[in-house]
């Protein structure tokens, strides 16, 4: 499992995709890769292409909870260019080049500063954080049941 967290921690609450698998890093968890980026990128299909399941983490804007999670398909974008790929689009440069179809999750954490250089996120963007982390450990901690049921 890859989870790849991406956003720039100079921008406020831009940083809110690194700050969480920064989070998840420090826990050690067993059998999850984590990955922290700026943006996506084509070479992320690569690392997507070796994996059974990836959660991309980004901040989101104007959602209407603390954040939001569900599940993706590979999608052709609208303008493909080297920079600012979205989950979508990656999946299907990994489709594509590499024949895998990882299952494929969003983690969207709501953010609310986001245009002046500074780090650091506000604090209805930290209590997000808090709260799609919490989200998060549980729902790793039913996916390794469900894939423990399934080998026993």
């Amino acid at each position: 499992m890859l989870l790849i967290g991406y956003g720039n921690p100079g921008r406020g609450d831009d940083g809110l995709g690194p700050a969480l698998s920064e989070a998840i890093v420090a826990r050690g968890l067993p059998g999850l890769e984590v990955d922290t980026d700026y943006q996506l990128v084509a070479e992320h299909a690569l690392a997507v292409s070796e994996q059974d399941v990836v959660i991309f983490v980004d901040a989101e804007i104007g959602a209407e909870g603390a954040y939001s999670f569900r599940e993706i398909a590979p999608g052709a974008p609208e303008v493909l260019g080297s920079h600012s790929l979205v989950p979508q689009t990656v999946l299907a440069l990994c489709d594509t080049l590499y024949g895998a179809r990882p299952k494929a999750f969003v983690l969207g954490i709501s953010g609310y500063e986001f245009g002046e250089v500074k780090e650091g996120l506000s604090d209805k963007a930290a209590a997000n954080l808090a709260a799609a982390e919490a989200f998060l450990l549980e729902w790793l901690q039913k996916a390794d049941q469900q894939r423990e049921a399934a080998h026993a």
